[in-house]
């Protein structure tokens, strides 16, 4: 899959469809923007721009969400465009119209930008190649596809691990779940390597792994203690119900078992270890209430982060779209 439509001739930004093949100064881009949209004092507070007033965005979700579905919409309504959420389930699509069919009548409702979530994997590339040809006007931003790529979770993982531990370098990173189907565990293993982590660690039974995944760079462990030695962040994600009692995994009691992260495993990171989860979380399964409600615990401010970070991509694809059209 290529991955150059995405950027303009430029070299910018023109869709947003996944973190793999972009660079480090893109991603580093897109940071120091979201920067521009928090205050730093004694709460971080989100703040108000009229960027993208009188553009219209079009959330367009075929699959249920809550949190990235809200906040793509609280972002949008901070920089003042005009938002229509559009409920896909109870679309023409569910009658039997095509998905580029159900694109092109959206297209011809005057819209600036498409948000997507889409659950198989590939449908926002099928969607930019198919609006670069019909209206290239339109910029697509991939809410996540499949279990391929959530680009905007791991641009706000990125800012969250880079708010506290100020850069990149010589960080100990632990991803501990379903690797297998996590369009968050791919999308954070590219955003970590372009960005320099010296040490990525991909924690989970061998039948939550992708094959060949060391290829990504990443190192394997099956045993969590040994897996989060020493590491400066960990990861935990979602345990999607549909994998218990399948052949992959036995029982979420099993998975629990070995692979939830407690208090007790926690003391096997680095002191100042902070933990992150893209939710929602299934307590006691993956992450414990003890490690979830604890001063290492940054979930809540990644939902902050989040919007922030969801802002400064908009902005940026807006500000390439006047500048090159």
């Amino acid at each position: 899959m290529k991955y150059s439509i995405q950027l303009n001739a430029k070299g910018k930004l023109q869709h947003l469809l996944t973190i793999e093949g972009l660079s480090r100064s893109h991603l580093l881009e897109i940071l120091d923007r979201a920067n521009e949209f928090l205050s730093f004092g004694k709460k971080i507070e989100l703040k108000n721009k009229p960027i993208l007033k009188g553009k219209s965005i079009f959330n367009i979700f075929f699959e249920n969400s809550t949190r990235t579905s809200t906040t793509f919409e609280i972002a949008a309504k901070r920089l003042s465009a005009d938002v229509l959420k559009l409920n896909m389930q109870n679309s023409s699509v569910s009658k039997g119209e095509s998905l580029l069919d159900t694109i092109d009548n959206l297209i011809a409702m005057q819209a600036d930008m498409f948000v997507i979530r889409h659950p198989s994997s590939g449908a926002a590339h099928l969607i930019a190649n198919h609006v670069n040809l019909a209206a290239p006007e339109i910029k697509i931003l991939n809410a996540g596809d499949g279990s391929h790529s959530h680009p905007t979770q791991a641009l706000l993982d990125m800012y969250t691990i880079r708010y506290f531990k100020k850069n990149f370098r010589n960080l100990r990173v632990a991803i501990i779940g379903d690797i297998a189907h996590s369009r968050v565990a791919r999308s954070d293993i590219w955003a970590l390597s372009a960005l320099g982590v010296p040490d990525i660690r991909l924690i989970a039974p061998e039948t939550l792994l992708p094959p060949e995944v060391e290829k990504m760079g990443v190192t394997l462990f099956s045993d969590l203690e040994e897996g989060v030695q020493g590491a400066d962040v960990v990861i935990v994600l979602r345990l999607q119900k549909e994998r218990i009692s399948s052949p992959v995994l036995p029982s979420a009691h099993e998975y629990s078992k070995f692979y939830c992260l407690t208090e007790e495993r926690l003391k096997n990171c680095k002191a100042g270890v902070i933990v992150l989860h893209p939710g929602p979380m299934n307590r006691g399964v993956e992450i414990s209430s003890g490690v979830a409600d604890s001063i290492n615990s940054v979930i809540l401010q990644q939902v902050t982060f989040g919007i922030a970070v969801r802002m400064a991509v908009m902005d940026i694809l807006n500000e390439e779209s006047e500048k090159y059209g």
